[in-house]
């Protein structure tokens, strides 16, 4: 990630009442990633499938404060049930983005956490980047629990 531009670093965190090797088999999963996040349209792989280190993803059409982004991600880490990391290749600006996973009384904690730099005019937008970006985080969190926990009996200890 680049040394210039101005820092975007969220974090939101979640509990699902699902096994943490169930949600994060779902959360990792890019052919799914439409389904709980709100802003994504299309996912085009550039690589084989399944997701490993060095998959590269298109995330085609997805629209952030009302404007379309076309992205591609590389994955940097895949430690199944643990954490996941991919990072921009193409796109606006250079994000990084981490999904860790973590067991949590019945059931597993999710943190999503996106990181970059904004630099050129986005730099300008950096601190309302990082609140609309929070809040659509909560939003698409929210709606990845509801899927999973709609999907069968809860967690057990």
């Amino acid at each position: 990630m680049s040394k210039e531009g101005r820092l975007v670093d969220v974090v939101v965190e979640i509990h699902v009442a699902r096994p943490r090797a169930e949600v994060a088999a779902y959360a990792s999963d890019p052919d799914r990633a439409m389904c709980w996040y709100k802003n994504i349209k299309s996912v085009e792989w550039k690589t084989e499938r399944p997701a490993a280190v060095g998959s590269r993803i298109a995330f085609i059409v997805a629209r952030f404060l009302g404007r379309r982004l076309a992205y591609t991600y590389e994955v940097t880490v895949a430690e199944p049930g643990e954490r996941f990391v991919m990072s921009t290749v193409d796109g606006p600006f250079p994000m990084e983005t981490t999904y860790r996973w973590r067991d949590s009384g019945v059931g597993t904690t999710m943190t999503l956490r996106n990181r970059g730099r904004a630099s050129g005019f986005s730099r300008l937008l950096a601190p309302f980047l990082g609140t609309a970006m929070r809040r659509a985080n909560r939003q698409d969190l929210a709606r990845l629990k509801s899927l999973l926990e709609a999907s069968g009996p809860r967690a057990t200890p």
